[in-house]
């Protein structure tokens, strides 16, 4: 049964800039080839809810209609992450994101 609203979810990410540029990951060895790695994080699948706004609106856009085990790769634009403008670090930019959804309930 492929994901929809409501379900709970758990997915390993890497979330890209553009250019390339690793801003953020669930992995830890792909986090370790960036320069946002924190040792004392837990890296580890990102769980959430489904249509409860846990999550930029366009990664639970992407997320909708995959399957346990089913990877893809997202481009979110500006208006569907942190906005055209802001205070937030990536206000602005598209988001790329690698999905594997790992776990579904």
């Amino acid at each position: 049964m492929s994901v929809k609203k409501g379900d709970q979810v758990k997915v390993d990410y890497v979330g890209r800039l553009k250019d390339g540029t690793i801003f953020d990951s669930s992995i830890e060895e792909k986090a370790k080839e960036s320069e946002f790695y924190d040792e004392n994080r837990d890296y580890e699948p990102l769980p959430f809810t489904v249509g409860e706004g846990q999550v930029i609106e366009g990664f639970e856009e992407g997320v909708k209609g995959m399957e346990v085990g089913d990877k893809k790769e997202v481009e979110i634009p500006p208006e569907k992450a942190y906005g055209e403008s802001g205070d937030h670090p990536l206000a602005g930019e598209t988001l790329i994101f690698e999905i594997e959804v790992k776990d579904k309930q």
